[in-house]
């Protein structure tokens, strides 16, 4: 069993906390949470990708929960986007040990790039849902994103929220608030397929993950009804942040080869 010192424990339990806040309301959590676990001397990367999977579904369950009973997201697209994203977290999660997570990291860093630009280039994006498909084509199109934002939480996972919102908001239409509400039901099920791999393989270090779970639990409840109350405007302010937060450290990473 890996040993902590105090302060060792302290840092993690606020990672945990910050990293719930930040994905009940937009996603992005694991920018905080995984790099906190992977500084835990003697943790293996997989490991700390593991670990993390458990203090996030913990802090994703809480906020999905919370968004259900306040914003009574849409099923007929929660459905089908979570099921084809738990079967991508998967595969994914089979393929982490396998596929370097520098090869996504490229072509991610543009895609957010340009989500960025096009984010500030238009504030009354997000306001408010206009779906752009209705009945199968809805439903087909929130499962094909579903399956490919699942495949890379199971590889990568920093960002998977953020990554859900922006399909949710810039190819099908909703505004931000219900695009939270959906993503956090999605990136549950991205977590829980991540799991079934990670948990008989033996990965996951469950002291260190049910504690940090707790405090992401806490933060995701704060943050969950946090954004309910302030509304879209609010939820895109964060976005924002998050997604310029991304860009730096995937920047960092392509620059340096990590």
């Amino acid at each position: 069993m890996l040993e902590l010192d105090v302060l060792a424990w302290v840092l993690l339990l606020l990672a945990g906390l910050t990293a719930g806040w930040v994905d009940a309301v937009v996603g992005g959590g694991g920018l905080i949470q995984l790099p906190a676990l992977l500084l835990v001397p003697g943790m293996a990367p997989v490991q700390a990708l593991a670990t993390n999977k458990v203090g996030s579904i913990m802090g994703t369950s809480t906020s999905s929960i919370t968004y259900a009973r306040r914003v009574h997201p849409d099923f007929t697209t929660a459905g089908p986007m979570a099921v084809a994203a738990l079967a991508g977290a998967v595969g994914g999660a089979a393929l982490a040990a396998r596929i370097p997570a520098s090869a996504f990291k490229p072509i991610i860093l543009v895609v957010l790039v340009a989500v960025a630009a096009y984010t500030v280039a238009k504030p009354s994006l997000g306001e408010h849902t206009r779906l752009r498909w209705e009945g199968n084509r809805h439903r087909v199109s929130a499962a094909v994103m579903g399956l490919v934002i699942g495949v890379y939480d199971g590889v990568l996972g920093p960002g998977t929220g953020t990554f859900l919102v922006i399909a949710l908001v810039g190819v099908l239409g909703y505004a931000f608030l219900p695009a939270s509400a959906l993503a956090k039901i999605t990136n549950f099920a991205t977590n829980l397929g991540a799991l079934v791999f990670f948990v008989p393989a033996g990965h996951v270090v469950w002291h260190v993950g049910l504690a940090v779970g707790a405090a992401n639990l806490v933060g995701g409840y704060v943050g969950a009804r946090m954004a309910v109350a302030k509304g879209s405007r609010f939820v895109r302010a964060v976005f924002v942040v998050v997604v310029a937060a991304l860009i730096v450290r995937l920047g960092y990473d392509v620059v340096t080869g990590a």
